[in-house]
């Protein structure tokens, strides 16, 4: 028998790192040749980690939403004839005494704080309960035998008044997880009874820790990055829809095996038409290089959300396409991008994007630039509002918000307003989509 350990291969394109997004196997598995292990997410793309041998998983490195760097070992297997590294025992595996050492002793020298849940003197009869303090608390193991838990258990049981001492730890060797922190701080656990009186709830400590991990991690960075480098200028006006409403109903009626027309085909056309006087808005901008890529294609993302989060898949040539072409194109890559199917190259590149939330748009919106963009433009919910006509009578009108943000190092307050002013021409009287 033979252990072979299973690295971070290189996956190219200069990644030094990825992080570990999904585990399919645990300690004490069969495997098979070829089956998928775990999976790591770089920037480019999510890689599979397939089984190199035959064997029984020995023990398992990172954590899922760990970075970890080209190289780094992931998981071990025992395997039969030799493998391809010493045998490591599993008491080494679990918790190295080398690794203990300065975790206890830096448990051993943090001050002790007041627990912020005393546990009542009858669960002195707990199985936990072998030894009493000198305050006489009950404990969770013998006094002397230190506590062992990870950096950021300790912490935030420090900021929370807990005393791990008296905290159960269920982890490997007994350390103490979240959970277990959890449970004392709810009155679940062992030392720690909630107390309530008549017609009285106990105080609800609950704390869900959610990772923020994989494409979830990715958008946290990306809108991060968006907010911090780009100085955003957000500007908002008001649409009159019902002409625009009325051609697209009508071409829907006599669409036959074409796609049914949303809003944003129309849009989209209008986006295409309105950077020609606006090319600085259809652009990207390079800060390193100190340079803004004006495009002539109209790459436009599609702001799409999926169960994972948000996606932004891209209509590539839109200025070549039709409102049929468009409409399809959009379509199949919100279908592609739900599904998990859209290919990396269907996901990069846009020169503008669109955000909608549809139905449940809102009155106004600040979307935030999909960086390294310079707008985005953001539909909110069409309805049915009262408005003065030419004649001063009150009448019912189908009207939109137009909410869209800028960088303003590209764009100017100015030259915002005159974009979506003419984005707003172009939808109000839709027949001058159609003009050459």
């Amino acid at each position: 028998m033979g252990i072979f350990t299973i690295k971070l291969p290189d996956v190219g394109e200069g990644v030094a790192e990825a992080e570990f997004v999904a585990l399919h196997v645990k300690a004490g598995d069969t495997v098979k040749i070829d089956q998928n292990l775990a999976e790591v997410m770089t920037d480019k793309a999510t890689v599979e980690i397939p089984s190199p041998r035959d064997g029984t998983v020995e023990w398992i490195g990172p954590e899922v939403g760990e970075v970890i760097a080209v190289g780094s070992e992931i998981i071990r297997l025992t395997v039969d004839g030799a493998g391809n590294t010493d045998d490591v025992s599993q008491e080494e595996v679990v918790e190295p005494e080398e690794a203990r050492a300065p975790l206890l002793e830096e448990v051993a020298s943090a001050p002790t704080p007041t627990p912020v849940l005393a546990p009542d003197p009858d669960t002195a009869s707990s199985p936990f309960a072998a030894r009493a303090s000198v305050s006489g608390r009950p404990r969770s193991r013998p006094e002397g035998d230190k506590p062992l838990a990870p950096p950021a258990v300790r912490a935030r049981a420090r900021a929370m008044g807990v005393d791990l001492q008296f905290v159960l730890g269920t982890g490997p060797a007994g350390r103490i997880t979240h959970e277990d922190l959890d449970s004392y701080a709810a009155g679940t656990a062992p030392g720690a009874k909630g107390r309530t009186g008549v017609g009285q709830s106990a105080p609800n400590h609950d704390v869900t820790r959610v990772p923020v991990i994989g494409l979830r991690r990715k958008i946290a960075e990306k809108m991060q990055a968006s907010k911090q480098s780009i100085p955003h200028i957000t500007y908002v006006d008001e649409v009159e829809m019902g002409a625009l409403e009325a051609l697209r109903t009508h071409m829907n009626e006599d669409r036959g095996e074409k796609p049914k027309l949303t809003l944003l085909p129309f849009l989209m056309q209008a986006i295409v038409r309105a950077t020609v006087a606006f090319p600085h808005i259809n652009c990207r901008y390079d800060e390193e290089a100190g340079v803004a890529e004006q495009f002539g294609a109209s790459h436009i993302g599609i702001a799409t959300q999926t169960d994972n989060g948000l996606m932004v898949p891209v209509v590539r040539h839109a200025e070549a396409n039709d409102l049929w072409a468009n409409a399809a194109e959009v379509v199949r890559l919100a279908d592609a991008a739900r599904s998990g199917t859209a290919k990396r190259e269907e996901l990069m590149g846009s020169t503008i994007t669109i955000t909608s939330l549809g139905a449940i748009g809102g009155i106004v919106t600040t979307p935030v630039i999909n960086h390294p963009e310079v707008a985005i433009i953001g539909v909110n919910k069409m309805q049915t509002l009262p408005r003065y006509d030419a004649d001063g009578r009150v009448v019912p009108t189908k009207l939109m918000n137009l909410s869209a943000s800028f960088d303003h190092r590209i764009v100017d307050g100015w030259d915002a307003a005159q974009f979506i002013q003419t984005l707003k021409g172009y939808l109000e009287f839709p027949a001058t989509l159609f003009t050459s």
